[in-house]
């Protein structure tokens, strides 16, 4: 474990994190407190939910367990070619008490399965070319609705970011003969950040961490989306997603997650990002672009991987 200050590179992007074990105790006069109100209906909640604006959904013993819903305030829109795509909400479990760490490791898979049917439904629209599932779990992640849910976002454009991450992953493979998350995976398959392996998938802590116990799972075998996982896979994934989530639950944190597709590029390895959302980017991160993170990843895993 480092026990100084160690600025660390990503793998292979331009981004740069300062490790820092011992800002973690630095004295502060300020606290934080979240204050939730819930409303008085929740539209999530099966009674008050319109059939209209279903669009796809999971069973279970004849009654829906996952929905897919219209996004009924949409930043994009399909009739709409100033801002062309789609939203969509997924309602993770009919119950309003249920979060996603709470659920069986088979309510997960078949959440991870409605991102797949989604994003293979959306896809097949030509002019969408960027799918984005992802997940804001709590107040400090910009959830605005406490009942479990997540959404679905695609877009006819390719965010900046994302394209210049292809193109180096691209340039990458091209000197070392392998695709960079390949790589990654071999790199912390036995290093101190691995939080969880089998045969089908990996998780683990990022050596250049930009948020307090960030996380990623990748798929070992190398797919480019979601839709392409074999009923292992999703198994697999499932129970490392929980195994975090849970840990994370156990420190109250709020957090987001992502995993996504661009439609047009089939060489991509398919992951999913944790990043919760315990630390505040403040004048060093806005101004600098240097992330300052006080929990080394090494910390973070050992965490991830201490039984219960």
């Amino acid at each position: 474990m480092i026990k100084t200050s160690e600025i660390r590179k990503d793998y292979f992007l331009d981004k740069y994190v300062i490790i820092t074990p011992s800002r973690s105790k630095r004295p502060r006069d300020v606290s934080e407190q979240t204050v939730l109100k819930r409303v008085k209906e929740c539209p999530f909640c099966p009674e008050h939910i319109d059939k209209k604006n279903i669009v796809d959904k999971i069973n279970n013993n004849g009654h829906w367990q996952i929905l897919s819903l219209k996004n009924l305030f949409p930043a994009v829109t399909l009739d709409n070619p100033k801002a062309f795509g789609v939203q969509e909400v997924i309602v993770e479990t009919p119950n309003h008490k249920l979060e996603l760490a709470d659920l069986p490791i088979s309510h997960i898979e078949n959440l991870l399965k409605m991102y797949a049917k989604r994003t293979r439904a959306i896809s097949k629209n030509k002019k969408i070319e960027y799918i984005l599932c992802f997940k804001n779990q709590g107040s400090k992640a910009g959830a605005s609705i406490i009942h479990a849910h997540s959404q679905i976002f695609a877009t006819s454009i390719l965010p900046p970011d994302i394209k210049s991450e292809l193109e180096i992953a691209r340039a990458y493979k091209k000197i070392h003969k392998i695709c960079p998350y390949c790589d990654i995976i071999k790199k912390e398959e036995e290093s101190p950040r691995r939080i969880y392996s089998d045969k089908y998938v990996l998780a683990f802590t990022p050596y250049a961490s930009e948020f307090h116990y960030e996380a990623w799972i990748f798929t070992k075998r190398h797919i480019d989306n979601i839709t392409r996982l074999t009923k292992q896979e999703f198994r697999s994934f499932a129970r490392a997603l929980k195994l975090i989530l849970t840990k994370l639950q156990n420190l109250d944190l709020s957090f987001n997650y992502f995993l996504h597709q661009v439609v047009s590029v089939r060489d991509q390895h398919f992951y999913l990002k944790i990043q919760p959302r315990d630390s505040v980017w403040a004048g060093v991160e806005l101004g600098s672009g240097l992330v300052i993170n006080s929990v080394p990843p090494e910390t973070a895993a050992k965490y991830y991987r201490q039984k219960e």
